[in-house]
């Protein structure tokens, strides 16, 4: 997978260097000439570059990368800008960084994909849940075992849990199921949220786009995404 990194600071370079080292293409970008030295040895590509820079942006392959993350922390309007900028050129897949309640809520504004917090992710988690395709967050219990946030598999939608029987076939335990619902953040912008729907039962059906909470070693979760 392709990835640009918008941010060389501590969070971006770590994760830069993280999916490089999982044999993924990154592009880290970064307005400062050191930090792009710094880490041109470990990372694929690092570019100077200002992401406030529309023009500039739309030189990247934009088209051809598969998630776009601002991970600007310190300078509140770049990180905003950057975000806005990318949103605006259409990327795939938008993910941006927010030090903040208000930042968080700003992002919220310009329709990210997704937010992360710095003080609640470490890159070697966000990039473990970035690598595996359908899979939206993840907590380390152990070093084999996880609580995964995932999207419903299309194979399985319109099954049971029973029916599924993740437990049987990949020692997987369904905890619960999160529901996309509508809501408005602070400047009336609305916006979807996940609402879990309780302890599931064996009777408890999946639909479309439902968000399924896992437990198990990630080996087996990996197995059920790759065979659905």
């Amino acid at each position: 997978m392709r990835y640009i990194i918008v941010g060389l600071g501590y969070f971006g370079s770590s994760l830069s260097i993280k999916l490089t080292e999982m044999g993924h293409e990154v592009i880290a970008v970064d307005n400062d000439m050191t930090k792009v030295n710094l880490y041109k040895d470990r990372v694929t590509h690092t570019i100077l570059l200002d992401a406030k820079d529309m023009q500039a942006l739309s030189t990247l392959p934009l088209a051809d990368t598969d998630v776009v993350l601002v991970g600007i922390g310190e300078d509140f309007g770049a990180s905003v800008m950057a975000v806005a900028n990318f949103k605006q050129l259409q990327v795939k897949r938008l993910i941006g960084r927010a030090i903040s309640p208000l930042h968080q809520t700003v992002l919220e504004a310009i329709g990210v994909d997704k937010i992360i917090r710095p003080e609640q992710e470490s890159a070697e988690r966000l990039a473990r849940s970035l690598e595996m395709r359908g899979i939206i967050d993840s907590f380390d219990i152990t070093e084999e075992y996880n609580i995964i946030e995932v999207t419903v598999p299309n194979r399985y939608v319109g099954q049971t849990v029973a029916e599924a029987n993740f437990r049987q076939k990949y020692n997987i335990n369904v905890l619960t199921i999160l529901k996309m619902t509508p809501t408005r953040n602070l400047f009336g912008k609305s916006h979807e949220r996940p609402r879990a729907v309780g302890v599931v039962s064996p009777e408890t059906r999946f639909e479309k786009d439902d968000i399924l909470v896992l437990f198990g070693k990630m080996t087996d979760i990996e197995k059920l995404l790759q065979t659905s």
